[in-house]
């Protein structure tokens, strides 16, 4: 099988579950369970990148779980706890207008509405349950080096432009 061409990470295989090489997986998708909706799933190893051949998946109590075909035991499992999920970014769907992907925003600049000022560049976003926060970690060419937590909410992020590679913030570079 090809490897993906632009990989995408989409959530995180953490740790084993009972004795039958099942594995416990954390989803960045919403809802949680659409993670399943993609194939195939890659991991990054240190030979390359190894498809996931999922055979089965099932809620556990509040976990997500799945059996991947031919691991049907609980230390092999382990070997690929620990290991992010990637989907390919071509089979993510479109979203509406002023809707974003997380990986989209990654790695934007961030600067104020006020005056123009580089605040930095978003470095990950933190889901918090009430909003997400972007983690903007100050850079050369911001007005400092600072890490600023900043709520992507609607008062508080004004404009994503992607073709710019910026968002534009309200918010006082002392706070």
């Amino acid at each position: 099988m090809v490897a993906p061409v632009e990989p995408v990470v989409a959530g995180r295989l953490t740790s084993v579950y009972g004795i039958k090489g099942w594995v416990k997986v954390y989803s960045h998708t919403l809802p949680r369970e659409n993670l399943f909706n993609y194939s195939p799933w890659w991991t990054k190893t240190t030979t390359g990148w190894q498809p996931l051949n999922i055979d089965q998946h099932r809620r556990g109590g509040k976990d997500m779980l799945i059996h991947i075909a031919g691991i049907d035991d609980r230390d092999e499992a382990m070997l690929l706890c620990k290991q992010d999920i990637y989907i390919e970014k071509g089979d993510m769907p479109a979203l509406p207008k002023g809707e974003f992907y997380w990986h989209q925003l990654e790695g934007l600049v961030v600067i104020t509405h006020q005056n123009q000022q580089v605040l930095g560049v978003v470095s990950e976003i933190m889901e918090t349950g009430a909003n997400d926060v972007l983690v903007v970690k100050g850079d050369g060419d911001s007005i400092d080096r600072e890490e600023r937590l900043i709520p992507y909410i609607d008062h508080v992020v004004l404009k994503v432009d992607l073709d710019a590679g910026e968002i534009e913030v309200d918010w006082d570079p002392e706070f």
